[in-house]
C-alpha cells in the first residue's frame, strides 16, 4: 500500500473505529482517535487537559485550537516513513481548514479521505447494540439476548459497556448533529479530490477488503 496518511469520516456507527484498528495493523501507522486523545489528556492531567477541563466544567465546547494543539503534539510521535490514521477529526469545515494548516506547517499532507457510508436505519440498529471495551476502547456489536451475560472484549478480555451516547434516546441526536455539522466536510474533501466512498454494509472483513482495494 502506497497511501499512508488517511482521514476516516462517516456517521456514528459506520464502523470507522474497527476499520481504523485493522488499518493500523496493516500499515503500521500512527492511529489518532481524538476521543482517546481527549481522555488521555484529561486522565493524565496535562496542561492541555486541564485547559480543556475548564471549558467542559463550564458546559462549553472545547475550542478547536486546543484540539489542534493536542493533535500537533500527537503527530510528533509519527515515525519517519510511517503514516497516520486520523479518526474523529475534523468534524466540520472550520476544523478541516485548521487541520490543513497544521499539516502544512509540519510538511505533511492527506493522501485520502475514506467516507464510510451506511444507511440511517442500519446505523440505528448498530448503535443500539454497540458496546465498548473499558480497557482498549475497541467497539463490539452484541445482540441484546440473554446469551451476552458479562460480555468481554475479544481482543483483550476487557469488560464491555454501553456508552451513554449509544443509548437509544441519544442516537437520533447524534445523527442529527452529524447531518448538520459533519456531512459538509464530504464536499470539502471531494473538491480537493481526496474523498473516496466505502460501502460499509457487510461483515468487518468484507468492508476491510474494500478498503484495501481502494488503498
Amino acid at each position: 500500500m502506497d497511501i499512508s496518511n488517511i482521514i476516516l469520516v462517516g456517521p456514528p456507527g459506520a464502523g470507522k473505529g474497527t476499520q481504523a484498528i485493522m488499518l493500523r495493523e496493516k500499515l503500521d501507522a500512527l492511529y489518532i482517535s481524538t476521543g482517546d486523545l481527549f481522555r488521555s489528556h484529561l486522565s493524565n492531567e496535562t496542561d492541555l487537559g486541564k485547559e480543556a477541563q475548564k471549558y467542559m466544567s463550564a458546559g462549553e465546547l472545547v475550542p478547536d485550537k486546543l484540539t489542534i494543539n493536542m493533535l500537533s503534539q500527537e503527530l510528533e510521535k509519527k515515525e519517519n516513513g510511517h503514516g497516520f490514521i486520523l479518526d474523529g477529526f475534523p468534524r466540520n469545515v472550520v476544523q478541516a481548514d485548521a487541520l490543513s494548516n497544521l499539516l502544512e506547517s509540519k510538511e505533511l499532507s492527506v493522501d485520502i479521505v475514506l467516507f464510510f457510508n451506511v444507511p440511517n436505519d442500519e446505523l440505528v440498529r448498530r448503535l443500539s447494540t454497540r458496546y465498548t471495551c473499558k480497557v482498549c476502547q475497541a467497539p463490539h456489536n452484541l445482540n441484546k439476548s440473554g446469551d451476552n451475560v458479562d460480555p468481554t472484549c475479544n481482543l483483550c478480555d476487557g469488560e464491555l459497556y454501553q456508552r451513554t451516547d449509544d443509548a437509544p434516546e441519544a442516537i437520533k441526536r447524534r445523527l442529527d448533529v452529524y447531518e448538520q455539522e459533519t456531512k459538509p466536510i464530504l464536499n470539502y474533501y471531494d473538491q480537493k479530490d481526496l474523498l473516496t466512498e466505502i460501502d460499509s454494509i457487510g461483515t468487518v472483513d468484507e468492508v476491510f477488503t474494500r478498503v484495501e482495494g481502494v488503498l
